[in-house]
């Protein structure tokens, strides 16, 4: 099994590089996908230093910010994986999870994978960060008959053919609720495991707003509404 590992990322100069070598050491047969999106910090000057050393990693460059959702979307056509990992750039999600997470997917028993911060004792860190998210998952769950914890989670993890299946349009981190509803209102089962968590601050880097929240049930509803219409 080939696994496609994507990391958009949006000045993060400061991370990138030990991201990018803890998935480098998973014993996994991978390719990693960097979607530099515009940044103006140096990032892709941080990816360039390291690709002498891991050759699986492959640099896209935007010359404007477009967006996760957009980053992601332009790493799709190109992965050549059967699995597709989403892989925040920053430190807040350890690569070494990602082994157990593939596992419902090695065994047959799940084509999506979602890695729950709700399924174990984790740091949190602003409340209107944690809040917002567990709405957000209460919201998706009455509306589409789900029991998710967090969809909103950085590691998702789809079976290519899966996710190519998905008309995605949003650009930012409307790809989050975008997909999931999606993926529900066709009937695909989302696979929850527990995952360590350690966030950081908006001074550390957080770029996530309250306005990503607003779109984000903006999407929910709509996507919902347009299912009870067709």
């Amino acid at each position: 099994m080939l696994v496609s590992i994507v990391v958009p990322a949006y000045n993060e100069a400061e991370t990138i590089a030990e991201t990018l070598e803890k998935v480098h050491r998973l014993s996994v047969e991978k390719e990693i996908l960097v979607v530099d999106d515009g940044s103006t910090d140096g990032t892709s000057g941080a990816v360039r230093a390291l690709t002498g050393e891991l050759k699986e990693v492959v640099l896209i460059e935007l010359e404007e910010n477009r967006g996760k959702g957009y980053a992601i979307r332009l790493a799709l056509e190109r992965v050549k994986g059967d699995v597709v990992v989403i892989q925040d750039a920053d430190a807040e999600y350890d690569p070494a999870e990602i082994l157990g997470l593939l596992q419902p997917i090695v065994r047959g028993e799940a084509d999506v994978v979602y890695g729950s911060r709700n399924l174990r004792d984790n740091p949190r860190s602003y409340g209107r960060y944690y809040y917002g998210g567990r709405f957000l998952s209460w919201l998706i769950n009455v509306l589409y008959g789900s029991r998710l914890t967090d969809e909103a989670t950085g590691y998702k993890l789809f079976r290519t053919g899966v996710l190519r299946g998905v008309s995605l349009t949003r650009d930012g981190f409307g790809f989050c609720p975008e997909v999931t509803c999606k993926l529900l209102r066709k009937g695909v089962r989302i696979v929850e495991m527990p995952i360590g968590y350690a966030p950081r601050s908006i001074e550390e880097g957080k770029k996530i707003r309250w306005s990503d929240g607003l779109e984000a049930i903006g999407i929910i509803v709509g996507t919902r509404l347009r299912l009870r219409r067709h």
